[in-house]
C-alpha cells in the first residue's frame, strides 16, 4: 500500500447507537442524535447502519439529499416499500434504491416471531434529478475466496464488493483512477471474524476509510474462517 495514503479506523464499539421499543442501530458514521468528532461522510458515503428490527416491525427513514440506498440481510429477509411498491430480499441479495431529496423508504420485518440484522448504506448521489428506480444484486457467498459485485460497475459511481475467505487467504483489490488528480476513497467494513486489512488488525463491525493519491492495490488477509469483508469506492 502506498505510505502516502490515509487511513481512519472506526471501532466497532465506538459506534452510535439508537434503540427503541421496535428496532436498535448502530451507527459507523454520525446519524440522528449521535453526533462525534471524527464520524463524518467519507466521501459519498454518509450512512453506514447496522440495524436490528423486531418481529412485525417497520422503520422509516427520509433522505435529504438525492441518495442511493444500499439494503443487505444479514440475518432472515425483509420487506422494503419504495414510491408504493414492496420488494423482499434475503441473505444473499442487495436491494439499491435511487432517491430524490425529501423521499422516504420502510423497511419491514415480515416474520411473526424472528428478528431480523441487515446494514443499510447511503451514497450521496450527484443527479439531483435522480429518477425514483429499485433494482437487486444477487450474489452467492458460497463462492470462496472471492470479491463479489453488489454495486454498479459504472466508472465514477460508487462501487462495492462483498467476499467470504477461509482463514489465512490473502487478497487484493485493485484501486484506480477514474479522473486524474482526484483522490481515490476506499471504506473497509468487516461483517463477520476478523482480517489485516492494510497492515491494520480489524474485528468484526469494524470499519476503514483509506484515501489515495495515486493508483495502488490494496492488500488483506482472511484471520478466521469464514470472515467475510464488504469494499466499496465512494
Amino acid at each position: 500500500m502506498n505510505n502516502q495514503s490515509q487511513a481512519q479506523i472506526f471501532l466497532a464499539d465506538g459506534r452510535g447507537r439508537s434503540e427503541t421499543d421496535t428496532f436498535r442501530s448502530y451507527h459507523t458514521f454520525n446519524f440522528g442524535r449521535y453526533v462525534a468528532e471524527g464520524r463524518e461522510p467519507f466521501g459519498k458515503l454518509y450512512l453506514l447502519n447496522d440495524d436490528m428490527l423486531r418481529p412485525e416491525t417497520s422503520l422509516s427513514l427520509t433522505v435529504e439529499q438525492p441518495t442511493d440506498v444500499v439494503l443487505m440481510p444479514i440475518v432472515g429477509g425483509l420487506e422494503y416499500v419504495s414510491e408504493g411498491e414492496t420488494h423482499f430480499l434475503e441473505p444473499g441479495q442487495a436491494g439499491i434504491v435511487s432517491l430524490r431529496a425529501g423521499m422516504t423508504y420502510t423497511v419491514t420485518n415480515p416474520y411473526p416471531t424472528e428478528l431480523i440484522n441487515y446494514l443499510q448504506l447511503w451514497f450521496a448521489s450527484s443527479e439531483t434529478g435522480t429518477t425514483p428506480a429499485v433494482r437487486q444484486v444477487v450474489f452467492d457467498l458460497t463462492t470462496p475466496n472471492t470479491l463479489l459485485p453488489f454495486l454498479s460497475n459504472v466508472p465514477g459511481e460508487p462501487q462495492g464488493f462483498i467476499g467470504r475467505f477461509a482463514g489465512r487467504v490473502d487478497g487484493t483489490y485493485l484501486i484506480k483512477s477514474v479522473q486524474a488528480g482526484e483522490p481515490k476513497r476506499v471504506f473497509v467494513f468487516v461483517l463477520q471474524g476478523a482480517f489485516e486489512v492494510a497492515n491494520r488488525l480489524m474485528h468484526e463491525k469494524d470499519g476503514l476509510s483509506l484515501t489515495y493519491q495515486e493508483d495502488d492495490v490494496l492488500e488483506f488477509e482472511a484471520l478466521s474462517n469464514d470472515a467475510v469483508l464488504l469494499i466499496t469506492t465512494c
